[in-house]
């Protein structure tokens, strides 16, 4: 296949549908042959909770014959990321959270490939395909949600060493990397290796650091039963912060609630420490202490697709500048939104939105509706966010949550969690997937194995989530 053409197949529905417009054409919504495309093209980029948000509106709003609907994402579903630390842990099916994008969708087209560049005057994209090579796609409408990747510092052996909680294979190959370690702890005489390979570090008190911590202590003991050598007191987890307190995000009660259970289930917690550097077998804290540990886990926030700091857009704090209706100041045409864009918030004096996927699918609303109005179709309206609360799934029967500003902890807030889940996953069927998971955990055995999806040599965060690829060319950018 050529480097500047994507698969016949695509041009073939494009044909059927009426439109003229070919990928590789230079000219946005122009066919080969010079004639204009019978509809305007809406590329949207990423198939997040943003993405899928903002295309699920346009489909609702916009009559079919309004504009052809492109999605461009390396996958061909949705990840609910809120529920990876059940996939570490086996409680949950990791193909239970991937939300199929063509199962969703009536009418958008997918196409499978990074976005690595942009020519904003020419108004086309450059496609990296899974084989590598890279083809150009005309927009007459563009829609930035690529998402965010994991955040990391210039620290010493970090990005060589960390395992990441952003993807499906990451969060398999850590139950697989933590069940390898007990294998070789329990085959091991000296007492100094048992010892390292049963320490486990997670760096990042927030969300996710918080319920993987707590879910793994509880998995970590249940695995050690089928290792004759091994106790449970031989596992020890270690949680990091430079936060004051585990959960800042949420009220000082829920935090100190959340904290008593990583105590009683033995999780040390070291606040205001982060970690200095790191190696293949050891782990040093900022407070100058070193522990021999195998396995770091690095759950410190995220930050902007690559894609947005190649683009030459304007950026705050990294993310793509956006007014409240979405548009890219001075650039006709672009849209951001998800965790990628600073989108202001008129309910918080116009600041940033928070990256979270309550944020993301209400912008896609109203992001749907602005592109919408974009073509004549309705009017826009900026965005305005209403706070539905946080959920933090403990494991077992603990949980703290606040929907709605109502404070919860224990089986209630466990309660509040699952709904809450099984409300914003966006597809019936892995609603009722999930839903079993969690029956089938409650009255059978866990299943501990390991699968051995991710091979080693591919599971350091840059690797498993892709992001050197945006250095292998240099972005085809413009300006307005």
């Amino acid at each position: 296949m050529p480097d500047n053409v994507l698969p016949t197949w695509l041009d073939n529905i494009r044909t059927r549908r009426g439109a003229s417009a070919a990928v590789g054409s230079g000219a946005p919504g122009v066919g080969s042959d010079g004639t204009r495309a019978a509809r305007p093209r809406i590329v949207v980029v990423g198939s997040g909770f943003a993405g899928l948000s903002v295309l699920r509106q346009l489909e609702r709003r916009l009559p079919a014959d309004a504009a052809e609907l492109v999605v461009v994402s390396p996958v061909d579903h949705l990840l609910y990321t809120s529920l990876l630390p059940q996939v570490a842990t086996a409680e949950a099916e990791p193909r239970h959270l991937a939300v199929s994008i063509r199962a969703m969708l009536r009418r958008a087209t997918l196409t499978l490939g990074h976005v690595v560049g942009a020519d904003f005057p020419n108004r086309t994209i450059t496609i990296r395909q899974s084989n590598g090579t890279h083809a150009t796609m005309g927009w007459d409408r563009l829609v930035l949600t690529p998402g965010a990747v994991t955040r990391t510092f210039d620290i010493p052996g970090l990005t060589d060493h960390a395992l990441g909680l952003k993807n499906l294979a990451e969060a398999v190959y850590l139950r697989d990397h933590v069940l390898h370690q007990f294998e070789y702890a329990d085959a091991s005489d000296d007492p100094a290796v048992r010892r390292a390979r049963c320490t486990f570090v997670v760096v990042g008190a927030g969300y996710t650091g918080t319920e993987l911590v707590a879910q793994m202590m509880q998995f970590s003991r249940r695995a050690v039963g089928q290792y004759p050598r091994l106790t449970a007191r031989d596992i020890r987890w270690i949680l990091l912060d430079l936060a004051p307190r585990v959960l800042p995000e949420l009220g000082e009660a829920l935090s100190k609630g959340a904290a008593r259970v990583l105590a009683k289930r033995g999780v040390e917690v070291r606040l205001r420490t982060s970690i200095s550097e790191v190696s293949a077998d050891s782990v040093r804290f900022t407070d100058g202490e070193s522990v021999a540990a195998h396995t770091l886990v690095w759950c410190a926030g995220v930050t902007p697709s690559p894609l947005i700091s190649m683009l030459g857009l304007p950026t705050q704090h990294g993310r793509l500048v956006v007014d409240t209706r979405f548009q890219v100041p001075d650039v006709a045409g672009v849209f951001g939104l998800g965790d990628a864009a600073a989108v202001p918030d008129v309910t918080q004096g116009c600041q940033p939105a928070g990256q979270t996927a309550q944020h993301a699918i209400r912008q896609g609303v109203a992001a749907g509706r602005s592109i919408a109005a974009s073509l004549g179709h309705g009017t826009a309206k900026p965005y305005r966010h209403r706070n539905l609360g946080f959920v933090v799934d403990l494991g077992g029967t603990d949980a703290v949550a606040d929907p709605f500003g109502i404070a919860m902890s224990g089986v209630p807030a466990v309660a509040a969690t699952r709904a809450y889940h099984l409300w914003a996953l966006p597809c019936l069927a892995n609603k009722t997937r999930v839903a079993t998971d969690w029956l089938l955990d409650t009255f059978t055995p866990r299943q501990i194995v390991r699968l051995g999806f991710l091979p080693p040599a591919k599971s350091s965060i840059n690797a498993a989530e892709q992001i050197d690829i945006y250095h292998d060319r240099p972005a085809a950018t413009g300006g307005s």
